[in-house]
Parts: C-alpha cells; structure tokens; sequence
C-alpha cells in the first residue's frame, strides 16, 4: 500500500494540527484586517499582518510533516526528515520579518507623531484581538503538545509562531485599554513597537535550533551521556567503544560509533552484540538510525590503556 495513504497517527495528528491552524488563522487575519483598517489602529493592522504570515508559516509546516514522514527515496537516502527543519527555518525567517514590518510602522507613527486611531471605535479592536488571542492561545498549546512528542521542529516552530501572534494580540489588547483610560493615541504605536522585538528575539531562537539541524550539530549532552551509558552497560562483552557522532535530522536520530572485539570473536557474536545495542538505543530513542561499525582489538595489551577490555581484567 501507498504510504502516504495511510500515514501513521503521528504523522496524521501532525497534520490536522496544522491544517486547523491554516483554518483558524485564515478567519482571523481577514477579521482583523476589517477591524484594524475601520478602528484606524497601527497595532491591530500589524497583527493582521503578522497573523497573515501565520497562514504561511502554518502552510509550510503542513507540507514539511507530509513531506518528513515520506521514507527514504533513491534521492534521499536518508530519509526527509530535514525539510522540517528547513520549515523551521524559514518560519523563523518569517517571524523575523514580521518583527522588522511592526517596527517600522510603530516607528513612522512615533515620528510622526500622530495615530490615526478612531477612539470610538475601540470597542471593535478589542472583541477582534480577544478572539484572536484565545483561538490562538488553544491551537498553539494543542500544536506545541504534539510538537514535543513527535519531536517535529515545524510544529514546535509554528506553534511558536502562533504563541508570538497571541503575545501580539494580548499586548493590543492591553493598549487599547490604556488608551481608553488615559486617552493618549500614541500608545496604539508604542505597544506595537514593544511587541515587535519580543517578536524578533522568538524569531532569532528558532533561526538557531533549525540550523542546528541543518548543519549536523551533535545531539543535546545529557542525549549523548545516556547513550555512553548504553554503550558502557554491554561492556563486559567488548573491548571499546570509540568514535562515536551524532546528528539529527527532524525528528530523526542518527548515532554511529564503531566496537572493538577481541580478535577471536566470531563474526555472529559481534553480530548479535551489534543488535542488542542497536535495540537498546532504539529503546531509549525510538526515531533513531544506529550505524555500529565492528574491528577487531590490535591486541596492543602492553601500551593499551583500556579499562574495558575483558582480557586485561582476566
């Protein structure tokens, strides 16, 4: 059977997330566009526009967890788990531009000194960015649950992207209160221009954690301490272990280290050691790829400092 017809529930939870997010987003932005453009609020446009860029974002992480959970091709032969990183990427991307867009307006409005808020029409503003921040506070919190356990950098990115556009929508909120209360217009700018560098640091993060992936960074240390503490639990069966690398590649692992038997050991010991640490990883690390590479010991007992080997503790 095909397998993208019948995608495992992970991969199908993925994607109902993300296309509710597509769904809910697309409602908002036109909402708050209305609004934004009929109360004359600089803030309640930007986040219309920030919540337009969560349509793409929420896009492109819905065809990077169909495209991730595709298996290995003739092209991609290890796997495609990398296009959720690179949607993380360029959701990050996203986000930051958004940032630069809210800076920019707030600013002009500053230095102009004038807003073209109306403050009768605040009533609207705050119905339109209360809608938006609960409808995307509940898909966000839903999104980044699924995200950290199916390990999917685009959802855990576009979750993000949601939780910036519900921090937008709450700052709005709160400063159309003030400017209902003190009556100062130019306040509508200041707290977009507040909001927006919240929205750039989120935006710089996520660039860091995708391209960590993207160029092979070795997995998190207390990852890589428990899998020396596999290794080392099988210790009485080998001599050592060395050359160990790691990486990832969405949510994929791949870990590779190569074993050192006594010359004598047969080939289907080894073997069979090699499975059992391949299934004690996999374990431990479901999504993962193990590579053990087997060679035999030099034998070089005089000079060799190996605490592990069983011939030096017999």
């Amino acid at each position: 059977m095909p397998f993208s017809q019948h995608p495992d529930p992970a991969t199908r939870e993925k994607k109902q997330i993300a296309g509710v997010a597509i769904a809910s987003n697309t409602f908002l932005v036109i909402l708050k566009l209305a609004i934004g453009f009929l109360t004359g609020s600089v803030a309640i446009i930007s986040d219309a526009v920030h919540s337009a860029t969560d349509i793409i974002a929420s896009s492109i992480a819905y065809f990077a967890v169909r495209k991730s959970a595709h298996p290995p091709d003739y092209k991609h032969t290890f796997g495609h788990g990398k296009f959720e990183s690179l949607s993380g990427l360029i959701e990050a991307t996203l986000i930051i531009l958004v940032a630069f867009f809210l800076i920019y307006e707030a600013s002009t409005a500053l230095i102009r000194g004038e807003s073209t808020l109306d403050p009768d029409l605040l009533g609207f503003g705050m119905v339109a960015v209360g809608i938006s921040a609960i409808a995307n506070t509940l898909i966000s919190y839903r999104m980044m649950k699924i995200a950290k356990r199916t390990e999917s950098i685009a959802l855990e990115s576009d979750a993000w992207h949601l939780r910036t556009d519900v921090y937008t929508s709450v700052g709005v909120f709160a400063g159309l209160i003030l400017i209902h209360i003190t009556g100062i217009l130019l306040l509508d700018a200041i707290v977009a221009l507040c909001i927006a560098f919240v929205i750039f640091k989120t935006g710089i993060d996520l660039v860091r954690r995708s391209l960590a992936d993207l160029l092979d960074t070795r997995l998190p240390e207390e990852e890589i301490e428990r899998i020396r503490e596999i290794l080392i639990a099988h210790c009485t069966e080998y001599v050592n272990f060395h050359g160990l690398r790691t990486r990832r590649s969405g949510p994929e692992r791949f870990i590779e280290f190569h074993v050192m038997f006594e010359h004598d050991v047969l080939l289907s010991t080894a073997h069979d050691l090699a499975d059992h640490l391949e299934a004690d990883l996999k374990t431990e690390f479901p999504r993962c790829h193990v590579t053990v590479h087997m060679e035999p010991c030099h034998e070089a007992c005089d000079e060799c400092g190996v605490a592990l080997c069983p011939t030096r503790r017999t």
